[in-house]
Formats: C-alpha cells, structure tokens, sequence
C-alpha cells in the first residue's frame, strides 16, 4: 500500500495546556495488516478530557501514553482491509485507534457501528464513551429515584449532557452548572434541564440554594475545584456525589484543588464515589442499546460539535480546557 499516514505523536509532558512543542506531527508509510488485523481509514477523532490525564506520567487507571507514541483517542473510520475473517472490508468501527489518519488494529479490539441507524460522529458520543459514561454513572452510581433533584457541571459537554437527560427520563428535577449564556440556554430549551447556572456571571453557590431548596441528591461532577465545593455545601440527607472528572483541575500547574467541604458527606450520611467508563466494559453493549432507544425514539438529543483537519489537533484539543465546545467535540479528517 502507497498511502502515508499523518499522525500526532506525544514529544513530551505538558506543563499546565498543552502546547505546541508537546506535539510532533510525523508521517509513516501505511503497512498491510497481519493476521487478525484491521486497517482502519480515520474519520473522526474524539477529543475528551480525559486525554489530559494520559499524557501524565504517574499511577493512574490506564498507562501514560508514552514520549513519542501516537496521541491515543477514540476514532472511528471504515476498514479497508482486514486479515480478520469477523470484521469485513467496508464496515465501520470505532476503538482506541489513535490520533492519525489510518489505524492498524486487532479486529477483537475495535466494535462494529452501524452507520444507518445514526452517522459516524454519534458513535464517539451519545452512543460511544461519553453515553456510556453517563449511563452507569448516573445510574449505576448515582441510583436515581423520581424526584430527586440531580445537579450536573460540565453540564453542556459530552458526558454532562447527557446525564442531565436520562435524569429527567428518570423523572428528576435537573439542574446544570455550565459557563456562559448560551451554553446555560441550550441545557434548558434544547436538552429540557429544569434550570441552568451560569457559573461564570452566577455565584454558584447562592443560584444552588435558589434552584436546590431542598438540596442535591445526586451531583454528578465533571468539574471539580471550587464547583464541587459549592455542590458539596448543599446536599440532602443520603446524597450521591459521583466523580466522573475534574477538567478545571488537569492543567493546574500546582497540586489539585481538593474539597475543602468533605465533611459534608459525613453530616449528611452522603457517598462520593469515583469510576471510569472501563469499568463497564463488560456492559457496555447494554448502556449503548438503551441509548440508542431512547435516540430513535426522541427522547434525548444528541449533540456533535465538529472541527475538521488532523492538522488542527493541538489547537482544537484546548477547546476542551478553554469551555468553547457544546456538546461532544469531534475532529472530522
């Protein structure tokens, strides 16, 4: 095969954001697969939070990606060839393929979508990792009974979104912590959120007592720092802090802001539980079912914010760090 494939290798460990010179942007001939092999044509990358944390060296649920590795993410892209006999030229699949234009992959390590019942880009999102990751940590963790009052930050990212609308499928009362007008607009007539707080023109901890007169019984926290703080002065009794993430935190240059209001969870009987969508491995066909359901039916929307060119990587990366993006962020090649 001729095709030469551009990808993003890590050139070394950011401090604070990641800048340009953390990057190396190489090219490599494209080589066949080997036996039980796919080659994967990229063509959209997702860019998630959570690719902060791999480039970190450290203990950590997943091994860092290593100095001159390829950038590893989601993607999803069509097979173009397989040495696989269960995985067929010309479908799609998703899988941890890297930041790059063509991919090399076990076929056991990629799963098969089906890009007629919704595009490609959904299958990072509301039907891939961030819908998964809200699925069982709203529900799984958070166990969430008709009435409860949930309050989600990060509320108008991918994973965020999403959680405050299965919580209304679970007849809840939600309300979302997001930075800037539009964002708090779109969590209240679009993804049909209760309230919204803007925590950039709002003091969050005075709009939580106005919207929670009753306090939170599920806080699901994509943020961290100060916002998990002001979540954790106004639980209810028996409340469920889930610890999805803590984007506010990942580029801190210094130690992570921990909470300084902890001991709200002994006095209000309260849990505070951390996971990873790994975790669910195993289940993961069951969340991705259940939510693509509830998509073909309406009852939730799914929302793809999508950048173009691989070139373009470092830059639209901070989009995440820098609250720009509504919805899931995508890279389309």
């Amino acid at each position: 095969m001729d095709a030469v494939n551009h990808q993003f290798r890590l050139a070394a460990r950011p401090v604070g954001l990641p800048k340009p010179s953390d990057w190396t942007y190489a090219e490599e001939p494209v080589r066949e697969p080997a036996d039980g092999e796919v080659l994967v044509k990229i063509e959209y990358v997702s860019l998630d939070p959570a690719m902060r944390g791999w480039m970190n060296e450290g203990r950590s649920y997943i091994p860092p990606v290593g100095i001159g590795e390829v950038m590893r993410s989601f993607a999803a892209g069509e097979v173009i060839a397989s040495k696989d006999p269960d995985v067929a030229v010309g479908e799609h699949v998703g899988g941890l393929l890297g930041v790059q234009e063509y991919a090399l992959a076990s076929g056991k390590g990629v799963v098969k979508v089906d890009t007629s019942l919704a595009p490609l880009p959904v299958y990072l999102g509301t039907l891939g990792m961030p819908g998964v990751t809200a699925y069982f940590g709203l529900l799984d963790i958070g166990q969430p009974q008709a009435g409860n009052t949930v309050v989600v930050s990060g509320a108008a990212g991918a994973v965020g979104g999403l959680v405050g609308q299965i919580a209304k499928l679970k007849d809840c009362r939600v309300v979302g912590i997001a930075g800037g007008e539009q964002k708090c607009r779109h969590l209240v007539e679009e993804l049909g959120f209760d309230a919204a707080i803007d925590y950039k023109s709002q003091d969050v901890g005075a709009a939580l007592t106005e919207h929670c007169p009753n306090g939170i019984d599920i806080y699901f926290d994509n943020v961290g720092g100060e916002i998990l703080d002001a979540a954790l002065a106004h639980l209810a009794r028996r409340a469920r802090v889930v610890i999805c993430g803590a984007i506010s935190q990942y580029n801190a240059n210094g130690a992570m802001k921990g909470p300084s209001n902890y001991m709200a969870l002994l006095v209000q009987h309260a849990s505070m539980t951390g996971f990873v969508m790994s975790d669910y491995f195993d289940r993961y066909a069951e969340a991705v079912r259940e939510m693509a359901g509830w998509l073909a039916a309406g009852k939730i929307v799914s929302r793809e914010d999508i950048a173009e060119g691989l070139e373009n990587f470092p830059e639209v990366l901070l989009r995440l760090f820098k609250g720009e993006n509504t919805g899931k962020l995508v890279l389309k090649l």
